[in-house]
């Protein structure tokens, strides 16, 4: 079978004679439908992604695949699925590994392309809204980079949640992009004050629930307008800055800085992850919630999408179709 592999940290080749994976416990073999690409994958690459898995491996943390090899499980060949494969085996190949107790079914109003962005962005998205936000419907949610992969999923949830949301972007295409994906109200991060545009876009009470998977300059405007009792959910860093938060500004503004690490809900809390997950098959259902792909790439063409990825010229999600 074809792979990517890393077999030095800071770079990815394909190789055309990797052998397919055997499953062990709780996992079965897929064969790749879809991977959509994640920013964790290209810190993977890096090797600056807070899991390191051992060399070599092949990234691609989400897929849409067909079950191979149930292993285990219980699942049936040919059964249509979404979930995270199980890295060194990752879904940069024709064939993954996955763990089959966070397979879900395909949601069958989503073709292959759109089924393997929801899984993480919008699991991630969930449980960072509801489960660590708490977010209520009539409140202000403002995202950064509302036109991202993880951005975009968090404007449709925070819509269909009830709230009113205020999407942080970069550039006029991308302040089009969030307004399409839902947003009420779209602040364009290059302007002379953001702080200003912010305040006036959220109201004079400022945004309730704060969505920030960018840090640096985004969290310092975060609070800024942050509201009574309000929640800045740290979700990433993809500016490359990681700030730091001032207690003493909390403590006088009375707000909360949560962090999200929905990885560690598969191991600490697996319940909130099949919460999450039956909670938007039904939002899927509905049509509530829609991934937004921009781009389709084959799988030879991997790295130029991952490259893209990690420069910040990507919009929605990029995803790879062996």
């Amino acid at each position: 079978m074809r792979a990517w592999q890393v077999r030095e940290l800071g770079g990815m080749s394909l190789h055309t004679d990797a052998e397919k994976p055997e499953p062990g416990q709780h996992q079965a073999l897929l064969r790749v439908r879809a991977c959509a690409l994640n920013f964790p994958d290209a810190l993977l690459v890096q090797g600056r992604y807070q899991e390191r898995p051992p060399l070599p491996f092949t990234p691609g943390i989400e897929l849409c695949g067909e079950v191979a090899d149930p292993g285990d499980s219980g699942l049936r060949p040919g059964d249509r699925v979404i979930g995270g494969a199980a890295l060194p085996h990752g879904a940069l190949a024709d064939y993954a590994l996955a763990d089959t107790r966070f397979l879900y079914p395909a949601p069958p109003e989503l073709d292959d392309d759109k089924a393997a962005a929801f899984f993480v962005a919008y699991q991630t998205g969930w449980v960072g809204l509801h489960t660590r936000a708490h977010l209520r419907p009539g409140e202000t949610l403002l995202v950064h980079a509302a036109a991202g992969g993880v951005g975009s999923a968090a404007v449709q949830l925070g819509k269909a949640a009830g709230a009113r949301v205020v999407g942080v972007v970069g550039g006029p295409e991308k302040a089009r992009i969030a307004r399409e994906l839902g947003a009420d109200a779209v602040v364009d991060r290059h302007t002379d004050d953001l702080v200003g545009a912010l305040k006036e876009a959220c109201g004079p009470r400022g945004a309730d629930v704060i969505y920030d998977p960018v840090g640096g300059a985004a969290f310092a405007a975060s609070t800024k307008v942050v509201a009574f009792e309000g929640r800045i959910v740290v979700v990433g860093f993809a500016s490359g800055d990681i700030p730091k938060a001032a207690a003493n500004h909390a403590l006088v503004k009375n707000y909360s800085v949560v962090g999200l690490h929905w990885g560690l809900y598969r191991s600490r809390r697996p319940e909130v992850v099949h919460e999450a997950a039956a909670a938007l098959a039904e939002l899927a259902a509905k049509g509530a919630i829609d991934p937004y792909v921009s781009r389709t790439l084959p799988l030879d063409r991997a790295e130029e999408g991952l490259t893209a990825l990690a420069r910040g010229e990507t919009t929605g999600r990029v995803v790879i179709v062996p």
